[in-house]
């Protein structure tokens, strides 16, 4: 029986264990970031925005939930502007308070929206970014080389893993116990490796990223990317995982 290292945080990991279960995978679940609120921050006025960009299903949570409590009539204005989001699950939480998107990018990454996006309606425009703490800053860069204005906005923050669990999965890596180590962001790669201190796997260890942004975080560590799905959403990643693993 194979099993999967699941790094992505443990309230997000459920849907992700069900679809690997389809195809007879046992997971582990290691969660190598715990999301948590940023404090202190204020909900702007959204008038002074041509668009507002959100990069993953925690920015539309740690983001809308704050706007909602203390000023509701700012979800008003966030209807009125050109909302852009990075992949499917992204854009269906805000659709889920009302909120409509532009088109979704088939490859569900900053770098592929920020393609899609003519200069036109970048060059002379402000734009918020809602990110968290580990943000690569792909969509802040692009703005501004595009001739607009991006005013950045950290709400959530990503906490490694304790050193207890970090000891039990370097058991299970060197015991050759785990088949293929599963990254869903840069940061669930980056917080793994730092924990283990090291990025020389075990033979045989498949290294599974579930997109091209993802992967590339794992170059830059000097990291293999194995698997990577055709479509950047779990039921394709655990599909291109039990695929891989099945050859092996």
């Amino acid at each position: 029986m194979k099993t999967v290292l699941v790094t992505r945080p443990r309230h997000q990991a459920e849907s992700f264990v069900r679809e690997l279960e389809k195809y007879g995978l046992i997971s582990v679940v290691f969660p190598t970031i715990e999301i948590r609120p940023v404090p202190g921050w204020q909900v702007p006025d959204l008038t002074r925005f041509d668009g507002v960009f959100f990069t993953s299903p925690n920015s539309v949570s740690f983001f809308m939930e704050p706007l909602l409590k203390d000023k509701p009539e700012e979800l008003d204005n966030l209807g009125k502007l050109k909302v852009w989001a990075v992949g499917k699950t992204t854009a269906q939480d805000l659709a889920n308070y009302g909120v409509a998107t532009q088109p979704v990018p088939k490859i569900a990454d900053a770098a592929s929206l920020m393609e899609e996006i003519d200069g036109s309606e970048i060059l002379g425009r402000t734009f918020l970014f809602l990110r968290g703490n580990l943000s690569l800053g792909i969509v802040a860069d692009i703005i501004g080389k595009r001739g607009g204005t991006c005013v950045e906005l950290t709400v959530y923050e990503n906490i490694p893993p304790s050193l207890e669990e970090t000891g039990k999965v370097k058991t299970l890596l060197e015991s050759g116990e785990l088949s293929c180590l599963s990254f869903t962001s840069p940061s669930t790669a980056i917080n793994f490796f730092e924990a283990i201190g090291t990025t020389a796997l075990p033979e045989g260890v498949l290294v599974a990223a579930i997109g091209t942004t993802t992967a590339k975080a794992l170059e830059k560590l000097g990291v293999k990317t194995d698997i990577i799905p055709e479509y950047f959403d779990s039921p394709n990643f655990a599909k291109a995982i039990a695929g891989a693993l099945s050859e092996g």
